[in-house]
């Protein structure tokens, strides 16, 4: 299998960090250049059919794009550690934080940094008014998911799920523009930071590299 990546965009990397959580290391990671234009080349086109990364290119040549779907098919074939749900009740209700945390902070938040930051002009006319109203949207989405989390360890329950993934990397991918959740929401805070240590959280991202003296 191989896997089309680019470093840094959020959708590629909730599918890299779940690829982390379950040890997966036998997938190969393609890195296409979105700011080069790769992800419209023809021959990407033919396999993925839409100019979108990331995308998972299967053995017989099936290609599979969208990235809670490409986690659904990975979690079919590495089944441990379970992060879509065991009983049905409990996929049910991971589905729920899923689609949660997608639509009420992922999304508007990586409009935000789209519609923000000067690099990614290059890939959208951008409009400082979309980049402001995805902004309260998902400020208020972050309270949602604050009040959840003082009942809650994780989003979806007693442990660490692809909502938990999806949600954070949503909110971390606002660092881009220097967007932080507000202060006051404490709960959220502290699920950020148990985020934020856990190994899977550093998983094909670009490392820093050392400054000159």
């Amino acid at each position: 299998m191989k896997l089309y990546d680019t470093p840094l965009a959020p959708n590629p990397r909730r599918v890299r960090w779940f690829m982390a959580e379950k040890g997966i290391d036998d997938v190969e990671v393609v890195t296409l250049n979105l700011i080069a234009g790769e992800h419209k080349q023809p021959d990407y086109l033919a396999k993925a059919g839409l100019p979108n990364v990331p995308a998972l290119e299967l053995d017989d040549g099936t290609c599979i794009t969208e990235s809670v779907a490409i986690c659904r098919y990975l979690e079919s074939r590495y089944p441990e550690p379970n992060l879509f749900g065991r009983t049905p009740e409990e996929t049910a209700v991971i589905e729920m934080w899923l689609r949660r945390a997608e639509m009420l902070v992922a999304t508007p938040l990586m409009l935000m940094v789209r519609h923000t930051h000067p690099a990614l002009a290059a890939l959208e006319q951008q409009n400082p008014a979309i980049a402001e109203y995805n902004k309260a949207s998902g400020l208020r989405g972050l309270k949602v998911l604050d009040r959840r989390l003082g009942e809650s360890e994780w989003l979806a329950g007693p442990r660490l799920t692809v909502a938990d993934i999806v949600g954070f990397i949503g909110l971390d991918f606002g660092r881009m523009i220097k967007f932080a959740a507000p202060e006051e929401l404490k709960n959220l805070g502290r699920w950020a930071e148990a985020m934020r240590s856990r190994p899977a959280a550093t998983s094909g991202m670009p490392q820093a590299q050392p400054q000159p003296a």
